[in-house]
């Protein structure tokens, strides 16, 4: 009988023994967790720091779903392909033949081979190779961090996503090729951070969604995004070819380095700053923004529309309310409808940028209007020349005191369109009264 006793009393010591060193197990696992499951898994992980995802295609399950913080469903899609229609202007100011790839056009995101992942409170969520991932979910303090190499495509899905940081992104894109930000249809997506921004390292990560490199936004959802400084920030090229956006930021709502090219989208936009800008600091050259299609409600403090080189509207329809509409060195419209309420000038094509000699207002298409609220202000004031062959322009604006329904330093070109000045049609350009007070040599940089 006392053999017996202590044998009973041995296995039990053993058993204790081996829970608790599961329990160690996985209190370690809960502090990052490497996803290497099927393409297929859906990931909900409740209590981690930090999660890595990466992109295999084992049919095996791996040890980390076997914890019990982890739990796997898999992704479906029945969804129709989608895609936006783009035509380029093959006789405008810039080139946009290839602007747009097909995936960039296509609004709905193919799963077959996608990873979902959950976002939870505190969590970084670490993506390091090419794929589709599908973010859903609701969290406090959560970044999306994408650090792949430089060949890799990565694409977000956001799936009725909502969160809200204190001082750093909630979507971070380190490295990729290229990076696509998709809303699948009808989904509700929400991303705020609310404080001041801290640095990483050397990056100062100033955005709500913040990119080192290519952007694409697109899909059939919508996106709403606050910011305690910029909205959307890259700092290469970024592209729109679908959804709706409502961005409300104390900076910059949309920025980018290189390049904005919008062909689709609807965008409801309130800035204390500019409400899309592009400027690149090291290349006066770039800093390009061209627009096909897409509805635009803007109401911005500084521009709606600024680009440093050059701005090309082939479409769309915009409200703009700001302090200036549409600035750039050259300024292209030939098509769209343009309904502007400004401030200080409706159009203005200034000095800078070294890629065009001439600061330059170009109207070849389309129906621009512009209402002109102030003392001293200007319709379209051109620190160069003034063209138009095309569309229609009709422009409001007070008589008295130094105000202009055209400003500018060069020469006026009127060859075509219609032009009406405060609810009457002229068959000219009219000579300025101040005689140009834009100055031709006002210089390179942010005005």
């Amino acid at each position: 009988m006392m053999k017996k006793k202590n044998l009973i009393i041995i296995a039990l010591a053993v058993l204790l023994l081996s829970t608790a060193g599961c329990g160690q197990a996985v209190q370690q696992e809960e502090k990052q967790i490497s996803i290497t499951g099927t393409t297929t898994e859906q990931m909900e992980i409740q209590d981690s720091k930090e999660l890595s995802v990466e992109e295999e295609e084992s049919n095996e399950p791996s040890a980390v779903q076997e914890s019990s913080t982890v739990s796997s469903k898999a992704v479906t899609s029945d969804t129709k392909s989608i895609s936006a229609t783009f035509t380029a202007n093959t006789s405008g100011l810039l080139e946009t033949a290839d602007l747009f790839s097909d995936r960039d056009l296509l609004q709905t995101p193919d799963l077959s081979d996608a990873k979902s992942v959950q976002v939870t409170d505190g969590q970084t969520v670490n993506i390091t190779e090419a794929g589709t991932y599908v973010i859903s979910g609701t969290a406090s303090n959560c970044t999306i961090r994408v650090e792949a190499d430089k060949e890799s495509k990565v694409q977000l899905v956001l799936d009725g996503v909502s969160m809200t940081n204190d001082n750093a992104p909630a979507i971070y894109v380190v490295s990729a090729d290229k990076c696509f930000i998709t809303t699948t249809e009808n989904s509700q997506n929400t991303l705020s951070v609310t404080g001041t921004f801290t640095s990483d390292g050397d990056t100062n990560t100033d955005a709500v969604i913040f990119s080192k490199d290519d952007l694409v936004f697109n899909g059939l959802g919508t996106l709403t995004i606050s910011s305690s400084n910029n909205g959307i920030s890259g700092k290469d090229d970024m592209k729109f070819t679908g959804g709706t956006y409502a961005i409300t930021s104390v900076e910059d709502s949309v920025e980018a380095n290189d390049s904005i090219a919008i062909c689709g989208g609807t965008f409801t936009i309130n800035s204390s700053k500019d409400a899309f800008h592009s400027e690149n600091d090291d290349d006066n050259t770039s800093g390009w923004i061209y627009i096909a299609d897409g509805t635009f409600t803007v109401t911005a403090s500084s521009d709606a529309i600024q680009g440093t080189s050059a701005v090309q509207i082939d479409g769309g329809t915009f409200n703009l309310t700001s302090s200036e509409g549409i600035e750039s060195t050259y300024i292209q419209i030939n098509g769209g409808t343009i309904n502007i309420s400004a401030s200080d000038d409706g159009i203005n094509a200034a000095a800078k940028s070294s890629a065009y000699n001439t600061p330059t207002v170009e109207m070849a298409g389309g129906s621009l209007t512009i209402t002109m609220n102030g003392s001293d202000v200007d319709c379209i004031d051109a620190n160069g020349n003034i063209i138009v062959s095309g569309g229609t322009i009709s422009v409001t604006y007070p008589t008295q005191g130094p105000s202009e329904s055209f400003d500018y330093d060069g020469t006026a070109t009127y060859t075509g369109g219609t032009i009406i000045i405060n609810g009457s049609q002229v068959d000219a350009i009219p000579q300025p009264m101040m005689g140009g007070r834009g100055g031709m040599m006002g210089g390179f940089g942010r005005m």
